[in-house]
């Protein structure tokens, strides 16, 4: 039986003019994850989460969001939740107004969820969305997109611009909406902090393509670091990056059996995502078949 899939692309290309924000692009995410869509500044992260909403439609390819076309109809637009990298909210529009317009635009609201976290997170339902705090503003979207009930939470770089304490809380809440929805959720972040406090699903995006991808826990125990001679790596091991004379490599098999022999150790996150940031980057930089990256 197939795994039911929040988001489905296949040889997904977003072309702006000359530019290619996405290029050929092939992922499977399942249902019941918090994914952290990680990559550098115009890696097309934006771009895929816009794609996935129905803001843009694809160049070439297909791409599915819960087994529809994205924003395929007004039922489908009430299963996906979205909140922006700018968190928008009307200024001149008081936090009960906002609730309010969620109830009208949305069938599916549940105004007591509305209100109860609104409570929950401080804010004044008299308050102007314009007089907020950046960290408000934040929890006020967030609100909004929860409140409609959707099966999945889609969120741009939310928290980019909060201070640490406002980005902590703006995380707890994330975290509370989809335990309390039963919902998938995808968060693109270029802080990796935020990805390892609440995603258990990784995607890394480069140079317009995805990377790797995969459940964070198996990410980590299918890569490692090995030190020595690399020309001897094990048939099978992949070299996702090495440099004086230490690679981090990743199998699902022979490392484990040759982890004694070639020293191998365990990797952080961080260390994974930087190891394919840098290959992607070496990839466009080196002349073809210069890399210092073997496969």
């Amino acid at each position: 039986m197939e795994t039911p899939l929040v988001l489905r692309a296949d040889r997904l290309t977003k072309r702006y003019g000359r530019r290619t924000a996405l290029t050929n692009c092939d992922l499977r995410i399942p249902r019941g994850h918090i994914v952290g869509l990680v990559g550098p500044n115009g890696a097309g992260k934006s771009t895929l989460l816009q794609l996935a909403c129905g803001l843009i439609r694809p160049t070439s390819g297909t791409l599915s969001v819960l087994g529809s076309r994205p924003a395929a109809n007004a039922a489908h637009l009430a299963r996906v939740g979205f909140v922006a990298q700018d968190t928008p909210v009307y200024a001149s529009f008081s936090v009960a107004d906002h609730l309010k317009m969620g109830a009208w635009l949305n069938p599916s609201w549940d105004p007591a969820l509305a209100r109860r976290r609104i409570t929950q997170v401080g804010l004044d339902p008299a308050q102007k969305a314009g007089r907020l705090s950046g960290g408000q503003r934040a929890q006020l979207a967030m609100t909004i997109a929860a409140a409609k009930r959707p099966e999945v939470l889609i969120f741009d770089e939310p928290a980019a611009a909060l201070d640490p304490l406002a980005r902590k809380d703006f995380m707890r809440s994330l975290v509370e909406f989809v335990g309390e929805l039963g919902a998938s959720a995808v968060l693109s972040s270029h802080l990796l902090s935020d990805v390892e406090q609440v995603c258990d699903y990784l995607v890394v995006l480069c140079d317009s393509r995805v990377q790797v991808a995969g459940p964070v826990r198996n990410l980590l125990a299918s890569h490692h670091r090995i030190t020595g001679d690399l020309a001897t790596t094990p048939t099978g091991v992949e070299v996702i990056w090495a440099e004086h004379g230490h690679a981090l490599v990743r199998d699902d098999t022979a490392v484990r059996h040759s982890a004694a022999a070639r020293d191998a150790e365990p990797i952080t996150l961080e260390e994974l995502v930087l190891a394919y940031m840098s290959r992607a980057a070496a990839t466009v930089a080196a002349p073809r078949g210069a890399a210092a990256v073997a496969r």
